[in-house]
């Protein structure tokens, strides 16, 4: 006979609610960028940098990005616990995600508010 172990009722709620505000997040963010620069008279690099030097442009583009790290880490720690048993080998990539994850959202806000 088999033996559950009961969790509680919103087991995954968390990560399921996460992936989809990330999701709405980041698509509302394309569709917004993809309307601006759709608007504007020329893409050239005036135009473009005038463009990030917008705080609203910049803070939105964070959200966006922290959205992202969001969502990977969702996904690839799901992947990671279905799919590696051995408990070091999948710690290890949990630690090396978090830091690649951490790595990027730092390298891209060090960028946009280097411009």
């Amino acid at each position: 006979m088999v033996k559950r172990e009961v969790v509680g009722a919103h087991y995954g709620l968390r990560d399921w609610l996460a992936q989809r505000v990330t999701a709405v997040v980041m698509a509302i963010y394309t569709l917004l960028l993809l309307a601006v620069l759709a608007g504007m008279p020329k893409l050239d690099y005036p135009h473009w940098k005038a463009l990030w030097a917008l705080p609203v442009m910049r803070y939105a583009t964070v959200l966006f990005l922290l959205s992202l790290c969001v969502h990977a880490w969702v996904g690839m720690r799901n992947i990671f616990m279905d799919y590696i048993k051995p408990t070091d080998l999948r710690l290890t990539l949990h630690v090396v995600v978090i830091l690649a994850l951490a790595w990027y959202a730092v390298w891209a806000v060090q960028i946009l508010w280097s411009a």
